[in-house]
């Protein structure tokens, strides 16, 4: 049974730094494109960063030179490096892959159970 769970969420100042990372288990064939995704309360879930296969990257505007996404293939793992925070970042941080769990499947998208990141001013 594919899971994703992050770590690495928690409080922090404005101006400070969070790295938050999550992992892949269980057995899968491949796994595609990765991302962040964050929520608040009566908001939709918006992108944050995503991450392809090849390690080409997106990012929202409101994180672009902030942020940064890694990704480490071998380990199934995929990393948000956060600087810079502002209390408009506290949400939260869910991760996201597109896994292949056989060959012959089509991928599927899989979500973490979401990580708080607060910050405060």
């Amino acid at each position: 049974q594919v899971q994703l769970v992050e770590s690495g969420g928690g409080s922090v100042q404005a101006g400070g730094s969070l790295t938050l990372s999550c992992t892949v288990s269980g057995s899968t064939f491949s796994i595609e494109d990765m991302g962040w995704y964050r929520q608040t309360p009566g908001k939709q879930r918006e992108l944050v960063a995503s991450i392809s296969t090849g390690g080409i990257t997106k990012y929202a505007d409101s994180t672009k030179g902030r942020f940064t996404i890694s990704r480490d293939n071998a380990k199934k793992m995929i990393y948000l490096q956060m600087n810079s925070l502002e209390p408009e970042d506290t949400a939260v941080y869910y991760c996201t892959a597109q896994i292949r769990v056989h060959f012959w499947k089509t991928p599927h998208d899989y979500w973490g159970q979401g990580t708080q990141v607060t910050v405060s001013s």
